[in-house]
């Protein structure tokens, strides 16, 4: 059964499958955000970070 949350940047509801682990990064349907599972149960989510490059460092 899936997993229910609200999406912490437009409010819109977030499903993701029973199967979620923490750190898991889904897509809000609503409004594009990428979320990260911070919490399975019950179910947390908030925005992912943004992807850094390192440039080589």
């Amino acid at each position: 059964m899936p997993a229910t949350s609200k999406c912490p940047e437009c409010d819109g509801n977030v499903s993701v499958g029973a199967d979620a682990v923490k750190g898991e990064i889904v897509s809000c349907p609503d409004c594009g955000a990428e979320l990260e599972v911070t919490a399975t149960a019950p179910l947390a989510l908030a925005l992912a970070p943004e992807a850094e490059e390192d440039w080589g460092e």
